[in-house]
């Protein structure tokens, strides 16, 4: 007869997860930098497409229902964006629901 047992890690917010997966401390220190200013860089990509949303809402005086409507996400969807939740949209969502509206985004790398 087998046993299978699974063991689950759970690493505590703040440590440095590359540390944990065994990386030597200068290379986890380094990674964990890079990882952190691309979630940096992402959160305020994020952050402009949504000031463009809200804007667009705004500007046409539109309700959040009838925002709802036109970038076909639901109402909650629309309040998530005028409240810069971030952490609930993909980059491509974003991109997608300007394109909608006839705002098409253009990226540049500096």
């Amino acid at each position: 007869m087998t046993i299978d047992i699974k063991v689950r890690h759970v690493t505590k917010p703040g440590v440095n997860l590359f540390r944990e997966l065994g990386f030597a401390p200068d290379e986890a220190d380094r990674l964990q930098m890079e990882s952190q200013q691309q979630i940096n860089d992402t959160k305020v990509l994020k952050e402009q497409l949504m000031v463009e949303l809200s804007r667009w809402i705004a500007d046409n005086h539109l309700k959040q229902a009838d925002a709802a409507e036109i970038l076909m996400v639901s109402r909650p969807r629309v309040s998530d964006v005028v409240n810069m939740k971030v952490s609930k949209f993909t980059i491509d969502t974003l991109v997608n629901m300007l394109s909608r509206v006839g705002k098409p985004v253009r990226l540049a790398i500096g």
